[in-house]
């Protein structure tokens, strides 16, 4: 690590894991640790276990840690570091204050922003778009959802829910019914569960009880596997064509699950995009995304410097026995 390289936790909050690493400004993990989100015990439990993961870690650091940078499932606040909603799988999450409560525990700056929109902060400054003033990150894996990035920084939109890519209309989608209630939504046809849907409602004959084994029956030849993914990958990279159409980014990366796939998924995609995508814009890479799964934590972390700025706060005293919210079952 560079003398001269600061130090922040980066934390990422999901629906079914917690983790936590010390992050170098340069963008390395130097520590890492997780554990079972408690969605069940509600936000004390699930803010309990972020805040033990991060506190364990700045009590081993031997250098001073600046910030706490939080990437949080839900849709979020960055400005108010609230949740404004959330779905079922975090109870009781939309509402929470999550800048706040972390703060007055660990005694150090903390930003917050949604889980997705760091991950593409990572992945923009230090992986598949590191030197590029502007990306358009598009994760495609349960949900689809993303971020536009601009010169590093994720740009949030007047309530701060900019990203949800999966809520813009797809005519691939047409009829199907979306989890926010409305109809015709990109996420009902492009996301992973979607290509299990599609399967069944082709009345596939082969076993496949997730989109796994949907990609393993056409990896074997189903024409209705092969069918359902083409469908999800050319629907995503049509509706990429007109983001990259009005947007106008250097380069689309592409993360999440579906984005580890095979060609499969990929060449429909590519197809998809270069149907929709104008002359002008055709040139445009789209590209899976670099980093492993801590691009959320270094994003975060990235977060929690940008916060600070250029003035280090020094590591809290006896971090490792930091109190922490009631409710912790990790």
């Amino acid at each position: 690590m560079p003398a001269a390289d600061r130090l922040a936790v980066g934390v990422d909050i999901g629906g079914t894991k917690t983790a936590a690493g010390l992050v170098s400004e340069s963008g390395g993990v130097l520590a890492r640790r997780e554990a079972p989100t408690p969605a069940a015990g509600g936000p004390d439990a699930v803010l309990a276990t972020a805040i033990r993961l991060a506190a364990e870690i700045i009590a081993a650091s031997a250098d001073p840690v600046s910030a706490v940078g939080i990437g949080a499932a839900g849709v979020i606040d960055p400005r108010h570091r609230a949740v404004l909603s959330a779905t079922d799988t975090l109870p009781g999450w939309a509402g929470t204050r999550i800048g706040e409560r972390v703060e007055a525990v660990l005694g150090l700056p903390v930003a917050v922003d949604n889980d997705v929109r760091a991950h593409a902060v990572g992945e923009t400054r230090f992986g598949a778009g590191r030197g590029r003033s502007s990306a358009l990150v598009i994760a495609a894996g349960t949900g689809v959802g993303g971020a536009l990035i601009l010169d590093g920084h994720p740009q949030q939109g007047a309530t701060g829910i900019a990203g949800h890519f999966g809520h813009i209309p797809s005519a691939d989608a047409q009829g199907l019914l979306c989890t926010c209630g409305r109809s015709g939504h990109l996420e009902m046809i492009a996301a992973g569960p979607a290509v299990l849907a599609a399967y069944h409602r082709a009345g596939g004959a082969g076993e496949a009880d997730d989109t796994r084994a949907v990609f393993a029956l056409a990896a074997d030849g189903d024409p209705v596997a092969e069918a359902a993914i083409r469908t999800a990958g050319r629907a995503l990279g049509r509706a990429i064509g007109g983001l990259v159409n009005a947007l106008d980014p250097e380069i689309v990366i592409v993360a999440g699950g579906l984005a580890h796939t095979s060609a499969l998924w990929w060449d429909p995609v590519r197809e998809g995009f270069a149907e929709e995508a104008i002359d002008l814009v055709r040139a445009c890479p789209v590209v899976p995304a670099a980093l492993s799964g801590d691009a959320a934590i270094i994003g975060a972390a990235a977060l929690a410097f940008d916060l600070v700025g250029a003035a280090p706060v020094a590591a809290i005293a006896g971090a490792g026995s930091v109190p922490v919210p009631p409710g912790d079952s990790a």
